[in-house]
């Protein structure tokens, strides 16, 4: 590969995004992108559950997230109200398995066991928080195309109600698992449907060509039917999709809940057995930017009900009762991520164009969405309200890649300077899930903020936490 001389004709991405329009005020709150208790105060000041972020950022530090405890528990109930409520007269209501792997810590396991969700694991430390936060475990199952010996033996001890089967090599190990503790263990298969979602490849999972699941194209889920089937100490509770995530519409769930009906309809046919489930996993969107428009719970059901009872009615079966895993669509929006402002640079490209930088406390280690899957998010100044004219800005992190963006393209006030709050909205999904410790910087804290007050669900990492693996 050829070097060619720097300019901006050469900069990819230079100049703003044709969606991103300049704000008429950049103190603005875009709705939609930021927790239902987010609201500027008398002051200017951005403020959560009734606390302004200068407070919270007095007592807490930066980088933070702070996750909107109310917002949160709402958007939960929303999803588990909308999808029993579209689904009762079909199979008696469905169950909504909150997907950990979004973000996870004790304090939700608990908050989603009282508001009556379930839980999605994939790992066994996901497995491990919501046993503690208190999460019933015939609530829970358990994800992974790579589940170790001890994942399946913990499962099975728990008592966890679900295992999800993802290759042949599954079937055998469950169920020895299950024999050897004398109790018989739920399972699902989990069928890759062959539906090229529209979103980001890594993100999209029911494709022939990943990792996930068993082909139904191939023949090898309905093998894996018959192979657990044949095995007593395993009960199939039924079949189990997932198309990929940030998905828009129920276009794509349509397709995906026809196929694996089909089978469901099949197993029916070759075997006699009425599997009593169905999974359709989760994936729904969210808003980042203004580009984002996000289906509401309710739509959602409603959409997604009339495609499986369609489905159904046209196969001549019994609708299964249907769950669902959302995790983005309720973590993504509750949380927010405040930094503080360091380093701002102008920096003059070849052809008279100019490129601002606001660099924050964090970046890449604490938000690495952008950088791996090129997400786009949205930024506001937080701790004031400013009149200066906004100018195209991008905001960056401290850690030593020219990657480290956390935020492409943003109009923020022009005099954004050295000390300020900055607020990137979104980031309770997949960013502390995904936080790492790169450079040696500690990853922030999770506080909740409800009523007037916060309190932290995940303490920040200090030195001491980063030395204290160091056994050198």
């Amino acid at each position: 590969m050829r070097a060619h001389v720097a300019g901006a004709l050469h900069a990819e991405g230079y100049g703003p995004p044709s969606w991103l329009a300049v704000p008429e005020d950049p103190n603005a709150l875009v709705p939609g992108l930021w927790s239902a208790t987010a609201r500027r105060g008398a002051q200017g000041a951005l403020e959560v559950g009734g606390v302004g972020v200068e407070a919270l950022a007095a007592e807490h530090g930066t980088p933070a997230y702070l996750l909107d405890e109310a917002d949160f528990r709402a958007r939960a109930v929303a999803f588990r109200d909308a999808f029993d409520e579209a689904f009762a007269d079909a199979c008696g209501g469905a169950d909504v398995y909150y997907a950990a792997k979004a973000f996870t810590c004790t304090a939700v396991a608990r908050w989603l066991a009282e508001d009556g969700l379930s839980y999605d694991a994939c790992t066994g430390g996901e497995m491990a928080v919501g046993l503690r936060g208190g999460m019933p475990a015939e609530r829970m199952l358990l994800h992974g195309n790579n589940k170790s010996d001890a994942e399946i033996a913990r499962a099975v001890e728990a008592g966890l109600g679900r295992i999800v089967i993802d290759g042949m090599g599954d079937i055998d190990r469950v169920a020895d698992a299950a024999a050897a503790r004398g109790v018989r263990q739920g399972v699902l298969i989990r069928v890759t449907v062959g539906v090229e979602a529209h979103t980001h490849s890594y993100i999209a999972t029911a494709h022939e060509d990943q990792k996930f699941g068993l082909s139904l194209a191939g023949g090898d889920a309905a093998a894996a039917v018959a192979a657990v089937l044949a095995r007593p100490e395993l009960e199939l509770r039924g079949l189990h999709s997932h198309i990929g995530s940030q998905i828009f519409d129920v276009s794509g769930f349509e397709i995906a809940a026809r196929r694996v009906l089909e089978l469901h309809a099949a197993v029916i046919r070759e075997h006699g057995v009425v599997l009593p489930e169905l999974d359709l996993g989760g994936g729904f969107g969210v808003a980042y930017t203004t580009q984002h428009d996000p289906m509401s719970p309710r739509e959602l059901a409603r959409g997604m009900a009339a495609v499986v009872v369609e489905a159904c009615r046209a196969l001549d079966i019994a609708v299964p009762r249907i769950s669902i895993e959302p995790g983005r669509a309720i973590a993504g929006p509750s949380t927010f991520t405040l930094y503080e402002v360091g380093t701002v640079k102008d920096v003059s490209l070849d052809g008279g164009g100019r490129r601002r930088y606001v660099s924050v406390d964090g970046g890449m280690s604490d938000n690495v969405r952008t950088a791996l899957y090129d997400a786009d998010y949205s930024a506001t100044l937080a701790g004031r309200r400013s009149q200066t004219p906004a100018v195209l800005s991008r905001v960056v992190g401290k850690h030593c890649e020219s990657g480290d963006v956390v935020v492409k393209d943003e109009y923020l006030p022009g005099d954004v300077g050295r000390g300020d709050l900055l607020a990137v909205p979104g980031t309770g999904a997949y960013c502390r899930s995904m936080a790492s410790q790169y450079n040696h910087v500690p990853r922030p804290p999770v506080v909740a903020v409800r009523d007037g007050a916060s309190r932290v669900l995940v303490r920040r990492e200090t030195e001491d936490d980063l030395l204290a693996l160091d056994v050198g």
